[in-house]
């Protein structure tokens, strides 16, 4: 039997009810995203706002919207912005084609798959950090494993202006392409069965049931993965960073950090953050929207 208690009873006034016990919860977690959220992003909005930098004894001048023109015009973020595109299509493009084609592979009875799935999802568990540096022990001309396996000589990936940018890629292809895997593994193990039966018994082509079966119906989930690995490779550093020096893997968040660690200019890094912000923001609304429109079907 479940005891209770009667709601004017001393022993019940004593207690905490169950609203209390969720503000008890609640009020502390509001309180710490304010401050470490909330408030920095007002903060350097303000910032975005004036001429400043945290490393001078300078105050602050106000120059409105002066750091947001100067940016938008500056050809140099452009092509940071072009060569930051360039990343994400080809990185998610590639996390997607790699990951969701894995899935597919283990999306049937294996020995030692649970083993084998563990084992391909370790890349994503790794630090940014370790993996650049790994990666660019891999592409060294002089050792490295990658030039000896495909027979290249002594190919300088990382020093090519125009490899260094798919050399840093095929890294977070590496290292993200398991997260795509693991989505589209979770929507594939949920597609019922009796549909393929169904398609089995009608004969159906694998490509037939391929593009009517199973691709509609793990396609919201697929569209989930694409979504944040798109905001992700958007504001991508550490790796870019670690492995590459050139102009051509100079993604806008190196740009953001060189102005704001740098250069010291810190109302026009806080500018460029918004920028890149209401960028991240557009484009994730986009997917959202194609996301809802692939629900209702």
């Amino acid at each position: 039997m479940i005891a209770t208690l009667k709601p004017d009873s001393s022993h019940a006034l004593r207690g905490l009810s169950d609203l209390r016990i969720r503000n008890l919860f609640i009020i502390p977690t509001i309180i710490f995203l304010i401050v470490f959220n909330i408030f920095p992003l007002i903060y350097s909005l303000g910032y975005s706002f004036y001429d400043y930098s945290a490393a001078g004894s300078e105050e602050p001048v106000f120059v409105g919207l002066q750091n947001y023109r100067d940016l938008l015009s500056d050809p140099n973020i452009w092509n940071n912005f072009t060569v930051t595109a360039k990343y994400v299509i080809i990185s998610v493009g590639g996390q997607v084609l790699v990951g969701f084609g894995v899935a597919l592979l283990l999306n049937r009875t294996l020995p030692a798959k649970g083993l084998i799935t563990t084992l391909l999802l370790l890349p994503m568990m790794m630090s940014a950090a370790v993996v650049g540096l790994f990666w660019q022990l891999l592409y060294s001309p002089s050792w490295g494993v990658i030039n000896y396996v495909f027979g290249l000589g002594d190919f300088a990936w990382l020093s090519d202006a125009d490899a260094a940018l798919w050399a840093v890629a095929i890294t977070d292809i590496w290292m993200w392409a398991p997260f795509v895997m693991l989505l589209s593994l979770a929507g594939l193990s949920a597609v019922p069965k009796h549909l393929y039966e169904a398609a089995s018994i009608d004969r159906a082509s694998g490509w037939y049931t391929f593009s009517r079966i199973t691709l509609p119906l793990v396609s919201p989930l697929l569209l989930i993965a694409i979504i944040f690995r798109t905001m992700e490779a958007f504001k991508t550093f550490d790796i870019a960073f670690i492995m590459s020096t050139q102009p051509t893997t100079e993604v806008i968040a190196i740009r953001l950090y060189k102005f704001a660690f740098q250069e010291w200019q810190t109302g026009k890094s806080c500018a460029l953050a918004y920028i890149v912000l209401i960028m991240v923001v557009a484009i994730t609304n986009i997917y959202v929207k194609y996301l809802n429109q692939v629900k209702e079907r």
